[in-house]
């Protein structure tokens, strides 16, 4: 589904299809960034994706050096951008899968060396990575995506929330002249109130009507074992 989003932000973006536009995308899982790729080997006039990581930064020394070396749990950061706290991408695979051209042995070679705990190197296919498939990438730390939250409020009036600013400080950081960039909003300001007003202080955060009052509802919880079957049986008994 997310690849209409492509097309949509084209579309909106541009006055004929001779333009070509370039995303910026914040990724942790490479799910919504794969979906550009997907959309611009359908023939979308996509220029360049820009993959932005946070401190979790084994995409972007990816997409830098054809190295990927995802960590261990013990070694993936706690960020203000906690979305893209990941250090194995769940999508990636799909990526490598078309840049190995297809080759499905090649690809479970590959991720036996990632279940080893040794990942794999592809330096050699920057070239393709970059020309062919047009991806380019770039990491932002705390202190950047709060400068971008600050001065977006300032001189926009529009708060976005932390992994937005991550996208917006690569693209910014990325963007070459005349290149049109659209940047994936991924979630609301309202969701990370903390880090919002750490940024710019105690304003009123808007939410959706829906959301208003959400913390002074009724809380539903109940414990359950790290058990299947436990869990299977209190699906069945919901649906029931």
């Amino acid at each position: 589904a997310q690849v209409v989003y492509y097309f949509a932000g084209y579309f909106k973006a541009t006055k004929s299809n001779d333009e070509t536009v370039s995303f910026c995308v914040p990724s942790g899982n490479f799910g919504n960034v794969c979906a550009g790729h997907i959309a611009k080997q359908m023939g979308l006039p996509i220029r360049r994706l820009m993959v932005a990581t946070n401190e979790n930064d084994v995409l972007d020394e990816f997409f830098k050096t054809g190295s990927y070396r995802p960590r261990t749990a013990a070694h993936t950061h706690v960020t203000s951008s906690p979305s893209m706290d990941i250090s194995k991408a769940s999508n990636f695979e799909r990526f490598i899968f078309d840049l190995t051209g297809r080759d499905a042995a090649e690809i479970e070679t590959l991720w036996a060396e990632v279940g080893a705990g040794k990942g794999f190197n592809l330096a050699f296919a920057l070239d393709k990575i970059r020309n062919e498939y047009g991806f380019v990438s770039g990491k932002s730390l705390h202190r950047d995506r709060l400068a971008v939250i600050k001065q977006v409020y300032e001189q926009d009036g529009e708060l976005i929330d932390p992994h937005t600013a991550d996208g917006v400080k690569v693209a910014r950081e990325l963007r070459e002249a005349g290149e049109t960039v659209v940047c994936l909003e991924t979630a609301l300001a309202a969701k990370f109130a903390d880090t919002i007003r750490e940024a710019v202080g105690d304003v009123d955060i808007p939410r959706p009507a829906k959301l208003q009052g959400l913390e002074d509802l009724p809380q539903k919880v109940q414990n359950v074992p790290n058990q299947a079957e436990a869990v299977k049986e209190i699906i069945r008994n919901v649906l029931d």
